[in-house]
This record gives C-alpha cells, structure tokens and sequence, in this order.
C-alpha cells in the first residue's frame, strides 16, 4: 500500500502536475492566437464590425454550442485522460478522432480505462491521431479539392453517415464493456428522443444518468 502511494505521490510530481502547467499555458496561448487573424484584418482594413455585432455573433453560438461547454470536458475525460484533455481541446475534433483514437488505443493495450497506464496510453494515441490528422489536413488542403471534384456522388452521399458511424462504434465497443449501462443509456436516449426533447437537454441528461446508473449498479456489485 506505502508502495503504491509513493508511486502515485511521483507520477503526480513529475508528470501529473507538469502537464497540467503547461497545459494552461498551451491552451491559453490558443486563445490568444485564435483572435489573431481578426485582429489582423480589423486592424489592416479598418473592418471592426463593433462590439454589439460581436456579442450578438457570441450569444448565437452560445446558444447553439453553450452546453457543450459543461458537456464535453466531462463526458470525453475518462476517456482521454488529464493529458488528452488538453490536447484534445487544443487540437479539435474530440468527437469525431481524438475520443475513438484514445478509446482505440486502450482497447489495443487492454487496459483498464479510468488508470494511470490508460492514461497513458491515451496521450501516445492522441498524439498519433495528431500527426496523422495535420498530415492528412495538408494533402487535403494542396489536393482536397480535386479528390473531391472527382469523386462520385454516391461517394459523397456517404460523408454524411461518417459522424454516426463512429458514435455508433465506439457506443458498442463501451457498451460492451458494460452491458447494463450500455441497454440503459440506450434506452433513455430514446425515451427521449420520442419525446422530443431538444439535443442540449438529451446529451447532459443522457450523461449525468448514465453516470449515475453506473455508480448505483458498481456499488451494488461491489457489496
């Protein structure tokens, strides 16, 4: 037991308590950076829009996206991890690479989600994704538009289903894991759905039940 606190008192010195450092630092720096090309063209071509338009762009976004402000960070952690968290959100598209990456990468090593090794191996499997991602992006970029100009319609068609496919796959291969919060977080989805109710009530309720159901059915395991 001494053992294994000395291990985690040393994993938290030298990796836990950097990450989270520079971490901040990152990601603050990409905040800061994001408003640079605005700035830029507000500054070179006298096109500040005023602050009323600004707050207004603001409050429609908010209210689109606002409640995947609480959502996100708290639904994909046990995922990705303390590591994968910063980078995921510095990077973008969590939903779409770094959370199948990450959940991929663990899967591959078999290990135990939620622990230091999954952890881990979290980080290597988003940093891949990464690589791999600013890759493509560049091909993309130089070459994206003639691939696509010559690419089939029924080709085409087929982007639109490449979102639910990976949800859908990485719900199976969780819900294995846990069967009974799988069938239920199913289940309640689409109660609610049928009820229709709005996407940024389904998702937090979806979640935060299905955490709960865990907790309760773990505890009930466990004695």
């Amino acid at each position: 037991m001494t053992d294994k606190l000395n291990i985690d008192r040393e994993y938290d010195a030298q990796y836990t308590q950097p990450v989270i450092k520079l971490g901040r630092i990152l990601n603050l720096l990409g905040v800061l950076f994001s408003f640079l090309p605005a700035l830029y063209i507000s500054i070179r071509y006298s096109a500040f829009p005023g602050m009323a338009n600004i707050l207004k762009g603001w409050a429609l976004i908010a209210a689109i996206f606002g409640s995947y402000y609480i959502i996100e960070p708290i639904s994909y952690f046990p995922v990705l991890g303390l590591p994968g968290t910063f980078m995921g959100f510095i990077s973008g598209n969590l939903g779409n690479m770094r959370v199948p990456c990450s959940a991929l990468a663990q899967a591959a090593v078999k290990v135990e989600p939620g622990t230091k090794k999954a952890e881990l191996v979290s980080t290597l499997g988003i940093a891949g994704s990464i690589i791999t991602n600013l890759i493509v992006t560049v091909l993309a970029a130089v070459a994206g538009s003639y691939i696509i100009s010559v690419l089939p319609d029924s080709v085409l068609a087929a982007f639109d289903f490449i979102a639910p496919s990976i949800f859908g796959s990485m719900y199976a291969m969780f819900a294995i894991k846990d069967l009974k919060s799988g069938i239920f977080a199913l289940v309640l989805t689409v109660i609610m759905l049928k009820a229709g109710l709005p996407t940024f009530v389904i998702v937090p309720a979806a979640v935060f039940a299905t955490i709960f159901f865990g907790i309760k059915t773990r505890k009930k395991e466990e004695k």
